[in-house]
């Protein structure tokens, strides 16, 4: 039964691959520095191992906001939110899956009456604000940064691409790893009070039930990447604004930089022993982030490039994502509970 429950957590893993995930290399596909497969291998491989090593950071936040406590509510709650996303990337908007489970809890707790933390839920939310203003920070600062690089250094036309090319691979790989880290929680964070998995130790070391969860949750993304996600690529590496090859890989690092933030507890960690607030451990968005440094970088080249009526689609979907996500939940659950009285 655990592994039909989880079933639902697989699919949503699956569409957060065909549509957060693949905005690690949407740039840098859409510009046509690197193919659609090579990209979604890397992506692929780094994405499971941020979600194993890094993933837990961000899933005890989406723990606090709602306690699920049944394995059926569980499944709901995922299945919930994977239908939203793919429904959102069936029509190539690249939506929150962090919004689409967010919104999928929030229909379990006024299911059950469960009380929802508000503190934070709001800073959960806040970052759906602050995620896509870093992102076009960060690849504002990113790109004077190189610009100053590229005037100082002179070399030739090859030499750049082949340095272009490695350095896309390298920041994408780290892109890819900070969205397995920060964004797994959305996937398995759900699963985790009921998991009935055992640890397992190999030698010294030991794989605990969490662990376990996210590198099956990782290895769904993966598959996501692989067999649905050119079509959000494509939206985001040419439809918002037509990226240059160096342009892709800023706006790639942004993204990068912003997600490894939200999930690095020693980072958050080190802000405390300087006497600054803590970073809030958060999975954020992908897709808007990526959307904010791809703004970024128009702002500072020329904003009328910028198409805003693809702008004005995205910014529909992200906010009927969490509603309709919601609504989906509170009503399987309501035929959940009175159909097959498991809840």
């Amino acid at each position: 039964m655990f592994i039909f429950y989880l079933s639902s957590g697989l699919f949503l893993g699956w569409s957060l691959g065909a549509n957060d995930a693949a905005n690690i290399f949407g740039s840098a596909v859409g510009s046509r520095m690197l193919r659609f497969k090579t990209a979604a291998i890397i992506a692929g491989i780094f994405v499971i191992i941020g979600a194993v090593i890094q993933g837990a950071g961000a899933s005890e936040t989406v723990g606090k906001l709602g306690q699920i406590n049944k394995m059926a509510g569980a499944f709901t709650v995922a299945l919930s939110a994977a239908i939203s996303v793919f429904v959102m990337t069936k029509y190539k908007l690249p939506v929150s899956t962090s919004q689409a489970i967010i919104g999928a809890i929030i229909g379990w707790n006024f299911f059950t009456n469960t009380h929802t933390n508000v503190s934070e839920l709001i800073k959960i939310v806040t970052t759906w604000i602050s995620g896509p203003i870093l992102g076009a920070i960060f690849s504002i600062l990113i790109y004077f940064t190189v610009k100053k690089l590229f005037n100082k250094i002179k070399i030739n036309i090859i030499k750049r691409y082949i340095i272009l090319k490695i350095s896309i691979i390298i920041i994408g790989a780290f892109g890819a790893y900070s969205l397995g880290a920060n964004n797994i929680a959305n996937v398995m964070g759900v699963f985790i009070k009921t998991s009935p998995l055992a640890d397992i130790k190999i030698g010294n070391f030991v794989i605990n039930s969490t662990q376990q969860l996210f590198a099956i949750g990782g290895i769904a993304i993966a598959i996501g990447i692989f067999t649905y996600s050119r079509k959000v690529m494509e939206t985001v590496g040419n439809d918002i604004l037509q990226l240059s090859s160096v342009t892709a890989i800023i706006v790639v690092l942004a993204q990068a930089m912003v997600l490894f933030v939200f999930s690095s507890t020693s980072l958050s960690s080190f802000f405390v022993s300087i006497g600054l607030p803590p970073i809030p451990m958060v999975p954020v968005s992908s897709s808007q982030i990526i959307v904010g440094s791809v703004i970024g970088v128009g702002i500072i080249k020329n904003p009328r490039n910028i198409n805003f009526k693809i702008l004005g689609h995205i910014s529909i979907g992200w906010v009927i994502t969490p509603i309709a996500s919601g609504l989906i939940s509170y009503i399987l659950l309501f035929v959940i509970k009175n159909v097959f009285n498991l809840i």
